[in-house]
């Protein structure tokens, strides 16, 4: 089965994003609005548990994420995803990290980590260049303090459920 992790803004921010969302982004019902710590990847039913105990273990001493959103940007050219750009935040990073060199997971990340939420995606080049222009000159300054984040799971209908919650500086 299919596996991520992620962390989710809070529930009024997720609903401002998705004013975008809704209209830009073909995942939209899929997922609510989210930062993605890991890339989807392959776990065995045996091997969950022991995920699980993993996660846990290698975030048990990490602070809350300071979630800061500062402006619009794009991938573009090396695909049309638009996105609010996170900043780089000291425990987002060394969770990043972490889960990344896990020894459960055995797929490496295909980008460079860039801290960011997506609101468009599947665009043509001209819709992306149009959407971009117009979300750019938009105000989407947000700051919170998240304490969580998620081990996530996708249903044979694509959409994506929470397996586990692992929360930061303590349960």
């Amino acid at each position: 089965m299919r596996y991520g992790v992620a962390l989710f803004p809070s529930k009024s921010f997720q609903e401002k994003i998705n004013s975008y969302r809704k209209r830009y982004d073909t995942h939209y019902a899929w997922i609510p609005p989210h930062v993605t710590l890991k890339e989807a990847f392959e776990l065995k039913d045996d091997e969950v548990e022991a995920a699980v105990r993993n996660i846990r273990e290698l975030s048990s001493d990490l602070r809350p994420i300071r979630l800061v959103v500062t402006k619009v940007g794009s991938f573009y050219p090396v695909n049309n995803v638009i996105y609010l750009r996170v900043e780089d935040d000291p425990t987002l990073l060394e969770l990043h990290e972490r889960l990344n060199s896990a020894r459960f997971i055995q797929a490496k990340s295909k980008y460079r980590f860039v801290p960011h939420i997506t609101i468009a995606q599947d665009l043509s080049d001209i819709e992306h260049a149009d959407v971009l222009d117009r979300l750019k000159m938009l105000e989407f300054r947000h700051e919170e303090i998240v304490d969580r984040f998620h081990l996530l799971y996708q249903t044979k209908n694509r959409t994506w459920k929470i397996r586990e919650t692992f929360y930061l500086g303590g349960e």
